[in-house]
């Protein structure tokens, strides 16, 4: 008889379940994003929807039971707090949505993407790789040019060396 069962055992162990929602979480909160099954989807959107609501709380009780949550990640947690905590601030509940994706090929399993309902502003890491590829676009920078450059520089050495000699 099966009394006060809890969640989806999802065939594993409990350490590996606790690592395996401790990683989902992760990168949930680093991508904003993530393709998964449907089964470990849902058996993570609680725990997420949980840290969203101590993120908007943000004391330090709340800072440490996220820290535990995922494996003691500093970096998801300051992302958690900083950014997504944010970006939350007006809504109560319902912080992800689950969209359905085509079956995996695989083994036929039913595929989900699953991706938070309001847009999070990430760090300076993205930003920063999307200006650099407007700037080549606009710049007309290509890889003919900077493989050209590469060449010039091999033969400033080439010619460096001959020069000592």
């Amino acid at each position: 008889m099966n009394k006060k069962v809890f969640g989806k055992k999802l065939s594993r162990s409990r350490p590996a379940r606790e690592a395996l929602f401790a990683t989902l979480a992760k990168a949930m909160i680093m991508n904003g994003k993530m393709v998964t099954t449907r089964a470990k989807a849902k058996a993570v959107v609680g725990d997420l929807e949980k840290m969203v609501t101590m993120a908007k709380k943000g004391d330090i009780a709340a800072r440490r039971r996220a820290l535990s949550a995922l494996d003691n990640q500093r970096e998801a947690a300051e992302v958690l707090f900083q950014k997504v905590g944010k970006a939350f601030s007006a809504r109560q509940s319902g912080f992800t949505r689950i969209i359905s994706l085509p079956r995996r090929v695989g083994d036929n399993a039913q595929m989900v993407r699953m991706e938070w309902t309001e847009v999070v502003e990430y760090g300076s890491k993205e930003v920063a790789k999307k200006a650099e590829k407007k700037s080549e676009k606009e710049s007309g920078e290509s890889k003919k040019v900077k493989k050209e450059e590469v060449k010039i520089a091999k033969t400033v050495k080439k010619t460096k060396k001959e020069i000592k000699k």
